[in-house]
């Protein structure tokens, strides 16, 4: 399986620096929960250092881990879709630190410059189809009705 893009990275410099504009820094302690899945997503953040597993229920309403992230990845897209709540949970499985965005002003940003709010809406676009191919894949290995004969 390929590697998810950077979120940061595959901007356009100009677009990346507007961006950065809007961010704060922002740790959080090993075993944090930093969003809960179903919960209220008010934004997102590019992981500096450390690592973050995704999480998901499962039908027996246990959570199952779905991804890992490390730096450089982009931490939560659901800021960006109404109902604006959470698709995955997320915990700290080390120290982390990271770049925090305020979801409302990213999209006012993107809405006020259309050029700006194309590049970030098919990087994230492209994030996330590898991101739910890499959960759809994880799902099957976990999956009790699936043979691995």
């Amino acid at each position: 399986m390929t590697t998810a893009p950077r979120f940061l990275r595959s901007l356009p410099v100009d677009v990346r620096d507007r961006l950065m504009e809007l961010a704060r820094e922002v740790s959080f302690p090993q075993d944090a929960e930093i969003f809960r899945e179903g919960g209220r997503a008010t934004g997102f953040w590019i992981i500096r250092s450390g690592a973050v597993t995704l999480d998901l229920r499962v039908a027996d309403r246990r959570r199952a881990a779905v991804a890992t992230l490390g730096p450089g990845d982009l931490l939560g897209w659901s800021w960006l879709f109404p109902p604006y709540q959470w698709d995955f949970g997320a915990e700290a499985l080390s120290p982390v630190r990271t770049y925090a965005f305020d979801g409302a002003q990213v999209r006012s940003l993107c809405e006020d410059d259309p050029a700006l709010g194309l590049v970030v809406m098919r990087t994230v676009a492209e994030i996330l189809a590898h991101r739910l191919q890499a959960a759809r894949t994880r799902l099957l290995e976990l999956s009790p009705y699936t043979s691995t004969a």
